[in-house]
């Protein structure tokens, strides 16, 4: 029993010190925002998201697998398609505000969509979901580029263990956390709501 215990201590310290090596500063942040006054002309016509298919999945479960795309709460099946339509219903939310007479168009090409695992998620100390892309804002009649193209990040800490289980209990989940912390960094980049951006320390990829 002894053993027992130890192997399972031994295995949670190797954890640790694998997960120390995955740790960084990461940011919600996008350059200057749009001037209200200019964002208070355009009307949202129509959201597009890509996940270009050169991106890497990861489907292992391990604390922090090195890949472009790592996403779990959807059933197996095609995670470039679950991304686009999880992002494309964020970024509509957070632009949602637009009300003006200008019909315009938001293009997202993602560069990265890393969630936590389900092993991340009950058993490492903390994480980060790291959600980074490049927009493009148009006019919806012309394709005139009005805003970008813009590198955007929307990451965020996750919550881990016991807090997530509170959280999930709930009704939240990690899809409800990053459609949030989505829609509000979209909202601040285009004048709608208080500025978004900041910069934390966390263990990801």
């Amino acid at each position: 029993m002894r053993i027992g215990n130890r192997l399972v201590k031994l295995a949670s310290a190797m954890a640790l010190v694998v997960l120390a090596g995955c740790s960084g500063t990461f940011r919600t942040y996008y350059d200057d925002p749009v001037p209200a006054a200019q964002s208070a002309n355009w009307r949202l016509s129509s959201v597009h998201v890509t996940a270009p298919r050169s991106l890497v999945v990861s489907e292992e479960e391990v604390f922090v697998p090195k890949a472009d795309i790592v996403w779990r709460e959807d059933p197996s099946g095609n995670r470039y398609e679950q991304v686009e339509a999880l992002m494309q219903s964020a970024i509509a939310r957070g632009a949602a505000g637009l009300h003006g007479s200008r019909p315009v168009t938001i293009e997202a090409t993602m560069v990265r969509f890393h969630a936590m695992t389900m092993l991340a998620e009950a058993k490492a100390p903390a994480g980060v979901h790291n959600v980074e892309f490049n927009m493009t804002i148009r006019d919806a009649r012309t394709g005139a580029v009005l805003y970008g193209p813009e590198f955007v990040e929307a990451s965020f800490p996750a919550m881990t263990g016991a807090q997530m289980a509170r959280a999930r209990a709930a009704g939240q989940s990690q899809r409800s956390q990053i459609s949030n912390n989505v829609a509000l960094t979209i909202r601040g980049l285009l004048g709608l709501g208080p500025d978004a951006r900041k910069t934390f320390s966390g263990i990801g990829a």
